[in-house]
C-alpha cells in the first residue's frame, strides 16, 4: 500500500544529523522535562524527534506547539511550525549568542533577512550567502543549512510567516511588530520578483570598486568621492547625486570614534533636494568619517567652490562647469565594476541603495534610522 504524505513527512523529520542524534542520547534534566511534555504530541513526532526538539526548544516553545495541536491544527502544520521554530531558535543563538526573544526586535528581523540574502540575486552557493561564516558553519553542522546551497526566498518567507504565527499563538500583543514583519514579507516577495540577478553593492564589493580609484588623477578622486558619498549617505539615488550643490553641504560637529574623544571623526550634513520618491519634500542626512574626507578632497583638488558637486571631466583632465547626468553616474559605476572584476550586468541603479540597507541591517541599526538615512517612505526591500 502506498504511503501517505504525512508518513513521508514524518520519515523526513526523523532524518536528523549526527549532532542531533548525540543530543538526543544525553538529555539534561530540563530537556527531559520538555521531552515528557512533548509526549502529548506522540502522534505527530517520533520518539527521537521529540527528544531532539526538547534539546533545542525552550519551555515556552514546547507549550506553544502543544497549544497549537490542541487548537486543531493539522499534524503537518504543527510539524512545519516546529521545524521553522528549531531553525529560528538555532539561528538566533548562533547569530546573537542569546535565545530568541518574543516578540523579536525589528533589527533582528532585518538581520535574519540580511543573513539569508544571496549575493548573486538568487543562485549563490552557501559560501556566497551574506550569513557570517561561523553562523553558516554552525547551521550546516546541525543539518539546518542543507548541502552547499542556502534556502530559497520562498523558504525564507515561510519562516518569517511562521515567526509571526508562533508569536500570535503565544498570545502576545504584537502591535507594530506584526506590521513590520508584514512589510518585510512583502518587500522580500517584491525583491525576488524585481531584483532577480541584481547584486547589492555591499561593503566588500564597494572596497573592490574603490581599489580601482587609487591614483591622484581627477577621474579617480571624483569617482572615489562619488561612490563613497552615494553609499555612506544612505544609498543615494543618481538624481540626488547629480543635483547635489556645494551649498547643500554643511559641516557638522565631529563625532568621537567609538567613544575616543582624541580621534574625532569629521561629520557632514547633506541637504537633499526633492527627487524620485521624495519629490514633495527636502530632507537632510548625515555622513561621517572617511567619505567626508574623500568628498572634501575632490572639491579642493577640482577647485569647485559653488554649484554642482559632481561634474564632468574632459579628456584633457579639465573639470567642466556642467554636472554629471544620471546616465553618466550609472556608466561610472559599471566601468568601475569592470575594472574590479565585478560583473557589471548584475549592478543596477538600485545596487548602492540595496547595499547600504543590507549593511545597516546587519549592523543592527534600527529600521527607523535606516529609513531616515535612505529617505525611504516605505519599508526597504531585502532579497
Amino acid at each position: 500500500m502506498p504511503r501517505c504524505a504525512s508518513e513521508d513527512f514524518s520519515g523526513r523529520s526523523d532524518r536528523m544529523s549526527e549532532g542531533s542524534r548525540i543530543l538526543a542520547d544525553a538529555l539534561s534534566p530540563e530537556a527531559l522535562k520538555r521531552a515528557e511534555r512533548l509526549d502529548e504530541l506522540e502522534g505527530i513526532f517520533s520518539f527521537n524527534r521529540r527528544n531532539f526538539l526538547a534539546t533545542v526548544l525552550a519551555d515556552d516553545d514546547v507549550e506553544t506547539l502543544c497549544r497549537l495541536s490542541r487548537q486543531g491544527l493539522s499534524n503537518n502544520t504543527v510539524r512545519a511550525l516546529a521545524s521553522d521554530l528549531v531553525y529560528l531558535e538555532t539561528w538566533c543563538l548562533m547569530s546573537t549568542g542569546d535565545a530568541l526573544s518574543w516578540p523579536a526586535p525589528e533589527a533582528l528581523l532585518l538581520q535574519f533577512v540580511a543573513h539569508h540574502r544571496r549575493r548573486d540575486g538568487g543562485k549563490a552557493k552557501a559560501s556566497e550567502l551574506s550569513m557570517p561564516a561561523q553562523v553558516q558553519q554552525g547551521m550546516q553542522s546541525r543539518g539546518l543549512l542543507r548541502g552547499a546551497t542556502g534556502h530559497s526566498s520562498a523558504t525564507v518567507r515561510r519562516r518569517l510567516t511562521s515567526w509571526r504565527s508562533l508569536a500570535k499563538a503565544r498570545g502576545l500583543a504584537l502591535g507594530s511588530w506584526s506590521s513590520v514583519i508584514k512589510d518585510v514579507l512583502q518587500s522580500t516577495r517584491q525583491a525576488s520578483a524585481v531584483s532577480e540577478g541584481t547584486r547589492a553593492v555591499t561593503s566588500d564589493v564597494l572596497q573592490k570598486l574603490l581599489a580601482t580609484c587609487n591614483t591622484n588623477l581627477l577621474h579617480d578622486i571624483r569617482d572615489r568621492a562619488l561612490l563613497l558619498t552615494a553609499f555612506a549617505s544612505g544609498g543615494r539615488r543618481r538624481a540626488e547625486l547629480v543635483n547635489l550643490q556645494v551649498e547643500d553641504l554643511l559641516d557638522g560637529e565631529p563625532l568621537d570614534d567609538a567613544g575616543d574623544a582624541s580621534s574625532p571623526q569629521p561629520c557632514m550634513i547633506i541637504r537633499l533636494k526633492p527627487s524620485g520618491a521624495n519629490s514633495s519634500k527636502q530632507g537632510e542626512v548625515r555622513m561621517v568619517g572617511y567619505p567626508v574626507v574623500a568628498l572634501k578632497q575632490w572639491l579642493a583638488d577640482s577647485g569647485i567652490h559653488s554649484g554642482s558637486v559632481f561634474r564632468r571631466i574632459d579628456q584633457w583632465g579639465n573639470v567642466d562647469w556642467r554636472a554629471l547626468t544620471p546616465q553618466s553616474v550609472g556608466l561610472i559605476l559599471k566601468t568601475r565594476c569592470r575594472k574590479a572584476g565585478v560583473d557589471p550586468a548584475k549592478i543596477s541603479s538600485q545596487s548602492l541603495r540595496l547595499g547600504y540597507v543590507l549593511e545597516a541591517s546587519q549592523l543592527g541599526i534600527p529600521l527607523s534610522e535606516i529609513m531616515h538615512q535612505a529617505q525611504l517612505r516605505s519599508r526597504p526591500r531585502l532579497p
